[in-house]
């Protein structure tokens, strides 16, 4: 499963290029919807799943919204020419941006080996987690006691997400004839 993350991240990318080059706006959000499905999709060949579908949630929100804001809008983008300066800086500020990446990347150690932390977090979790919590099962003690706030996070995250996208819309509230818009 892993194999379809290369061309995961390669179709991501393209989503992105055609995103931010695209004239036609609602063709842009539909690109950047591709991109968050993407990214949500490399969650689960990432073996996060919890991750997944707060992505997938937060992205439907978005993408709803965002369609929204832009039918019935014939707004394109009008062409600018681009100064060479601010295209090389980018170049430049993207090639660093790899450089840095790819030295983080090769100081990992290789995917899917586990990392061995003698006397590390891991190791407390595992053996102390169901009776230092009381829980039913080790995941449960992990995901509601040790990462509380993570999860607290991504419970904030996904309300936030279905807040705005009913505040967004919501229909307004027409007055009667009869109170004469006067008060």
């Amino acid at each position: 499963m892993i194999v379809l993350l290369g061309p995961l991240i390669c179709f991501m990318i393209i989503a992105a290029v055609v995103a931010l080059e695209t004239r036609n706006l609602l063709s842009a959000v539909i690109a950047v919807g591709a991109v968050g499905f993407g990214l949500s999709f490399a969650f689960i060949v990432l073996a996060a799943p919890d991750i997944a579908i707060t992505q997938i949630v937060v992205e439907v929100l978005v993408l709803v919204m965002l369609i929204r804001g832009t039918v019935g809008r014939s707004v394109t983008a009008e062409a600018e020419p681009r100064q060479h300066f601010a295209a090389g800086a980018a170049l430049l500020l993207l090639l660093l941006l790899f450089i840095v990446g790819g030295q983080a990347l090769s100081a990992l150690p290789p995917f899917g080996q586990p990392v061995s932390l003698a006397g590390g977090a891991s190791q407390t979790y595992l053996a102390d987690a169901v009776a230092d919590t009381g829980a039913a099962n080790a995941v449960t003690a992990v995901l509601l006691d040790f990462r509380g706030y993570d999860t607290l996070g991504e419970a904030t995250v996904l309300f936030a997400a279905i807040v705005g996208a009913c505040a967004i819309l919501r229909r307004p509230a027409r007055r009667s004839e009869s109170e004469g818009g006067a008060r």
